[in-house]
């Protein structure tokens, strides 16, 4: 029996992600119980642009406990994020070869308010499974366990610092690589929107 792939919930996963999902054949189960940790890609995803990689971060409220499960992480909406987040991603993939044929599936994800940080990423995550054409069994954890020996852990493995969970092995045509140089471990967005159907093939 294939082992669970078990993963945290991103903000617009960068291509790896999508790479060790399409690589594992078997099911994905999101970790949802796990204490929220900062500075991560749960609240942030890195667009490619001009002048190189542009953070986008997601803010969220932050309570009076310390630890808060990521499943109970509120969005905060006291700041126009989202028609910001809009806007950069607008002016970095405008002029690539499939924005116009993916941007009506996005822009709802900066209309609609979500009130729970871990819905949003989950409702991003079946469109973006969608629309790469890979279908898996997603479940949520039950509970949280540090170790686990009968799935495969990628919950440390992909942040800001690591960069990435498997090598980017194929680069790709970008907006900006005449300028930047190709730039690896860009959202998932980044590889869609310059490849459109063909996105799958690079994973």
């Amino acid at each position: 029996m294939t082992e669970q792939l078990l993963l945290p919930a991103f903000y617009l996963p960068n291509v790896s992600y999508f790479q060790a999902i399409y690589q594992h054949k078997g099911s994905i189960c999101i970790e949802q119980h796990e204490h929220f940790p900062k500075q991560t890609y749960r609240t942030r995803t890195q667009i490619g642009t001009a002048n190189g990689k542009l953070d986008l971060i997601i803010p969220i409220v932050h309570g009076k406990k310390d630890h808060v499960a990521v499943k109970d992480i509120r969005i905060n909406y006291d700041h126009p994020w989202q028609r910001l987040h809009w806007l950069s991603i607008q002016t970095a993939y405008r002029s690539s070869a499939y924005f116009e044929y993916y941007e009506d599936d996005f822009l709802p994800f900066y209309k609609k308010e979500f009130t729970y940080l871990l819905d949003f990423h989950l409702e991003q995550l079946e469109l973006l499974l969608r629309l790469l054409k890979i279908k898996r069994d997603i479940s949520m954890s039950e509970s949280y366990v540090k170790h686990i020996e009968s799935e495969i852990d990628w919950r440390t493995e992909a942040t800001p610092r690591k960069k990435d969970i498997l090598p980017v092995a194929n680069p790709y045509y970008q907006v900006f690589e005449e300028k930047t140089g190709f730039v690896p471990h860009l959202s998932i967005i980044d590889l869609l929107f310059n490849q459109g159907p063909q996105s799958r093939s690079f994973l």
